[in-house]
C-alpha cells in the first residue's frame, strides 16, 4: 500500500481563533476544514487562512455546511438535511456555492458536503427535484474547477451511484465516510468501495456500529473499536487508486477527543506501514 497522507478535520473558525494549533500539535499536517457558516465564506478570511496555513499544514477541501435546521436522525433527519427538503433548498444551495467561491480563493480543488436523505426511488418527483438542485450546484463549482463531493450515508451505495449518473456532471466525486454507512443503516462500508470504485476523492476515519432501533443512527466509537475493517477498507481504495489524505474524524469534545484522534492516527500508521 502506498503511504497515505494523515490528517483531521478542522473548523474554519479555529483555523482563524487558534491557528495551526489543534492540527500541527497531533503531529499533522493535512487538514479538511469545515464550516457550518456561510458568512465565515469571504476574501478577507482566504486571506487569513492561507497566511495561517500556509508551508505549514495542506487542506484536503472545504467540508461545506449549510443554514439549520439539522436533526441527525432517522424521523426528522428526511426533514432537515442537505438539499432534500425542499422548505430549506435555495438557502441552502445559495450557501453551497458560497462555500464553493471560498474554496477557490483558498485555491482547493474540492467541496465536499452531505446532500440529504437521497430518495431511494427514482421515479418521485422529489428525486428529481434533488438531482436538478445538486445539478446546480455542482455545474457551479465546476464552472470553477471545482469537484463537488457528496459524504456518503445517509443514502444507500447504489442509491448515490444512480444520482451520479442522473446529475450527470464530470466533476462530482465521493467522500467516504465509512462509520456513517454502518450509522446510517445503509452499506457494508468494504463492500460499498466495490460500488464506488474511483469516485472516491475524500475519506474520514471514523469508526462506528449499526443502528440497534429505528429511530436512532448507531453508536460511534473510537477508531478500532467499531465495525470498520480498515485494513481492508484501505486495501480496496488503494486497488481503486485512491491515494489519500485519510481525514481523522471523530465526533465528540474535549480532551477525550483528542486523545481517540491520537488513537487513530497511530493506527493509522500501523496499517500502512503493514501495508
Amino acid at each position: 500500500m502506498d503511504e497515505m497522507p494523515i490528517g483531521v478535520i478542522v473548523s474554519l473558525e479555529s483555523v482563524l481563533s487558534r491557528g495551526v494549533e489543534g492540527i500541527t500539535d497531533l503531529g499533522l499536517a493535512v487538514c479538511q476544514l469545515n464550516s457550518w457558516n456561510p458568512e465565515m465564506y469571504t476574501p478577507e478570511n482566504a486571506a487569513r487562512v492561507d497566511e495561517i496555513l500556509r508551508g505549514k499544514v495542506m487542506i484536503s477541501s472545504l467540508w461545506a455546511g449549510w443554514p439549520p435546521p439539522a436533526v441527525w436522525n432517522f424521523i426528522d433527519g428526511p426533514l432537515t438535511l442537505g438539499l432534500v427538503p425542499a422548505a430549506y433548498r435555495a438557502p441552502r444551495i445559495e450557501a453551497l456555492k458560497r462555500g464553493a467561491d471560498f474554496a477557490k480563493w483558498l485555491g482547493l480543488t474540492d467541496v465536499t458536503t452531505h446532500v440529504g436523505f437521497i430518495p431511494e426511488n427514482p421515479a418521485t418527483t422529489e428525486y428529481r427535484e434533488v438531482v436538478i438542485a445538486i445539478r446546480e450546484v455542482a455545474s457551479y463549482c465546476r464552472q470553477l474547477g471545482l469537484y463537488f463531493n457528496f459524504e456518503t450515508g445517509q443514502e444507500t451505495p447504489i442509491t448515490l451511484m444512480r444520482t451520479i449518473e442522473d446529475v450527470g456532471l464530470d466533476n462530482l466525486g465521493i467522500n467516504l465516510d465509512p462509520a456513517n454507512l454502518l450509522l446510517y443503516g445503509k452499506a457494508n462500508p468494504m463492500d460499498a468501495v466495490d460500488i464506488y470504485r474511483g469516485l472516491v476523492r475524500g475519506v474520514h476515519v471514523k469508526d462506528g456500529c449499526y443502528p440497534t432501533n429505528g429511530r436512532e443512527l448507531g453508536r460511534e466509537t473510537p477508531v478500532g473499536e467499531g465495525l470498520v475493517d480498515f485494513p481492508v477498507l484501505l486495501d480496496k481504495l488503494a486497488s481503486y487508486g485512491f491515494r489519500g489524505p485519510l481525514i481523522i474524524e471523530r465526533e465528540i469534545s474535549g480532551p477525550q477527543q483528542k486523545e481517540d484522534i491520537l488513537k487513530a492516527k497511530a493506527f493509522l500508521e500501523q496499517i500502512i506501514r503493514n501495508g
